[in-house]
């Protein structure tokens, strides 16, 4: 998967200026990861699908930013998703207790995404962020299932998923907040409310909702699990960004190469040590990231482990928008008109500072963290 997302880079690469331009979703970039089977990638090979680790989905996600940030943070929101079903052993089931009806249907959402369907996240909320503590969607128990109302924004790939994975709190005990998968279809409105500086390609629009979903449609089978599983195992909602942004980072240095040498600017000593110092940047970013990857296939949940998850999303943003703003200047007033490459990279590489968690609350966790605290539950706002 990893040499297809090398192959597939350049064609995304391609396209991504017209996307970018016109703010639209890349249909065609997402038609080739289902023809290759990326919605299956981090799905058990017993489920029909690629099997692979967080280590190795960081890795294919570096590759396929380099060709188009915006195709690939959606692909990561997918791919927080089932990495995060798949995170949910039968061990760690049996030790929670759910339910044997969650893990088929688990299960099933699995088998779906190996044969070609993908998951958006419907998340994040007006004045809430992506905090679970603060949301105002609810949901209540009825007869038949789940009935969830509310409203979401920045819901990535908004209008094109197969499902969405919706977080809620309980009408009836508000500390309750769960996760349910929405099949795609009625009681879910787009509203295009999308246009912004960077990854305009995303289609992050908002999500109104007002649907009744099957029990099954519970992710876990037990409500109130969304909380406990972010503080657990933060990697899929911190540092699965991590990698996307890197990958934006590398592509801007690469830009910048192509640019200055066709115009002949790169004897200029300026030039020289502003690639040298990216280039070093990116790189030790790159080891931040993998290392955080590494450590989240091996040691899963532990302490040191949320350390390199936290540090690795906040070098992550901070590399990214700090070397692409570095080439631009290095290339030169050329490079800052509308279309071209470097522009876009640097305003898809802002982004990263401001994707959930922030650099700034990256920052605090692991601040708070040094100093003896709970970085979970210490600093001025919930993490969660």
């Amino acid at each position: 998967m990893l040499d297809e997302a090398r192959r597939l880079a350049p064609r995304f690469a391609a396209r991504a200026a017209a996307t970018d331009r016109d703010g639209t979703f890349p249909v065609e970039d997402f038609a080739d990861l289902r023809a290759s089977g990326f919605f299956g990638l981090t799905v058990p090979s017993t489920l029909g699908g690629g099997g692979a680790g967080f280590a190795e989905y960081a890795d294919v996600a570096y590759e396929l930013a380099r060709g188009n940030g915006a195709t690939a943070l959606v692909f990561n929101m997918h791919a927080s998703v089932t990495g995060a079903l798949v995170g949910v052993s039968d061990r760690m089931a049996e030790t929670l207790g759910l339910p044997h009806e969650a893990l088929a249907a688990r299960d099933e959402h699995l088998k779906a995404a190996a044969a070609g369907s993908w998951y958006a996240v419907a998340m994040s909320e007006r004045g809430a962020g992506s905090r679970l503590s603060e949301i105002s969607t609810t949901y209540r128990r009825t007869e038949d299932g789940y009935r969830i109302a509310g409203a979401k924004t920045f819901c990535s790939g908004a209008g094109h998923a197969d499902a969405y994975l919706i977080a809620a709190r309980a009408e009836d005990d508000p500390a309750q907040v769960s996760q349910f998968l929405v099949p795609a279809g009625p009681g879910l409105r787009v509203e295009e409310t999308w246009d912004s500086l960077g990854m305009r390609a995303t289609g992050s629009h908002d999500l109104h909702i007002d649907v009744t979903v099957p029990p099954a449609a519970l992710l876990g089978g037990v409500e109130g699990l969304a909380l406990m599983v972010a503080q657990l195992a933060p990697h899929w909602m911190v540092a699965s960004y991590a990698a996307v942004y890197v990958g934006v980072a590398r592509a801007a240095v690469d830009a910048a190469v192509a640019h200055l040498t066709e115009r002949g600017l790169t004897h200029l000593p300026s030039v020289r040590t502003r690639i040298g110092r990216a280039d070093a940047a990116v790189e030790a970013a790159h080891l931040a990231v993998r290392e955080a990857a590494r450590r989240v296939d091996e040691k899963p949940g532990d302490a040191e482990t949320k350390r390199w998850v936290w540090r690795a999303k906040l070098l992550a943003g901070t590399t990214a928008a700090e070397v692409a703003a570095s080439m631009l200047e290095a290339a030169g007033t050329s490079a800052m008109r509308r279309g071209n490459q470097l522009e876009r990279l640097y305003r898809d590489a802002r982004a990263g500072s401001l994707q959930p968690a922030t650099s700034d609350v990256c920052a605090d966790w692991l601040g708070v963290e040094a100093l003896g605290g709970d970085p979970d539950a210490g600093g001025v706002t919930p993490r969660w």
